[in-house]
């Protein structure tokens, strides 16, 4: 039998735990509710900025910060666990992740970090399908974050979710002016034959389009430079100096050549580009964004023999 003094310290004792409990419930609310109260504003700026949905940022950085209470938070102002990668030139912390002494990056305050966390989406390659859903979606940007690697945990969108839904961060969405993504502006013009000295194959129903600006088409099956110079009048020496070449190279299908010079800086939206995992050429993605090879180098301080590596860095455009 239970004696008097037992049972009251008993009931006593889980009293506690329940009280306790709730208390820690208490505590994360208030939490996250000042962690949104400080950082809205921010998340919001950065999704005028790069089209970033602010309820996606704010239910990131509460997740993988733990509401700004995360020892990455608070020594290193990483406020959404991204690494170092071969581009990163500030301080670093390591620390045990998916492997043991991974490298995190450090910055000077938190706006550094949501500032960095927008252009790690926007700038690099395995997000850019993110950008073609509506920016109030935050269910399918959640899923697509998931899908495109961003965290290894399977339940890393339904978290997500759960979190906006939960404290209605969908509402900082709402009447926020979202940049738009550059597209390609398809010109339809009118291609006449020409008489030519030698026989050619190529295609005289030709769409012009637009990349930056710049009037481009695109190559099919039997293209050469030599006869989209012959066909669009031009000497075929101006067309390999439009598309950064001294001499002529073979032409897949659906390679972008140019019919004028290139620009000197990017698009408005296309500040910098980040290289991913698949390998690339500094002028590949000079002829991606319509950016002349020698204004990226000048840009970025670049040599002639530079090679991308994964996580590099190049501005496309000064601000």
């Amino acid at each position: 039998m239970f004696s008097n003094f037992s049972i009251f310290a008993l009931v006593k004792k889980y009293l506690f735990i329940i009280l306790a409990a709730l208390l820690a419930i208490s505590a994360t609310d208030g939490a996250y509710e000042k962690y949104i109260e400080k950082y809205a504003p921010i998340a919001r700026s950065e999704m005028k900025r790069t089209g970033v949905p602010a309820s996606i940022t704010l239910a990131q950085g509460l997740v993988e910060s733990a509401a700004g209470q995360s020892a990455l938070a608070v020594k290193a102002n990483n406020h959404f666990g991204i690494k170092c990668h071969a581009d990163w030139r500030g301080k670093k912390m390591y620390r045990d992740d998916d492997k043991e002494n991974e490298c995190f990056r450090v910055y000077s305050n938190p706006e550094a970090s949501f500032r960095d966390h927008s252009d790690f989406l926007r700038y690099r390659d395995r997000y850019k399908g993110l950008f073609e859903l509506e920016p109030t979606d935050y269910k399918a940007w959640a899923v697509g974050l998931k899908s495109a690697g961003y965290a290894t945990d399977p339940r890393y969108a339904e978290k997500l979710v759960k979190v906006i839904e939960e404290y209605r961060l969908y509402r900082f969405d709402q009447d926020t002016v979202v940049p738009e993504t550059p597209q390609v502006v398809e010109q339809p013009v009118e291609v006449k034959p020409v008489k030519v000295q030698e026989e050619y194959h190529f295609s005289l129903s030709r769409t012009v389009y637009e990349i930056n600006g710049v009037p481009c088409i695109y190559a099919v099956e039997g293209d050469d430079y030599a006869s989209i110079a012959a066909v669009n009048g031009l000497f075929l020496k101006e067309l390999l100096s439009f598309n950064d070449l001294k001499a002529s190279e073979p032409l897949k299908a659906g390679d972008v050549v140019f019919l004028k010079a290139k620009k000197n800086k990017g698009a408005r939206g296309s500040e910098k580009y980040i290289f991913g995992e698949e390998p690339e050429s500094l002028r590949a993605v000079s002829q991606r964004f319509g950016v002349k090879l020698s204004a990226i180098r000048r840009m970025n301080k670049l040599s002639a023999d530079y090679k991308p590596a994964e996580g590099d860095t190049i501005v496309l455009r000064r601000r």
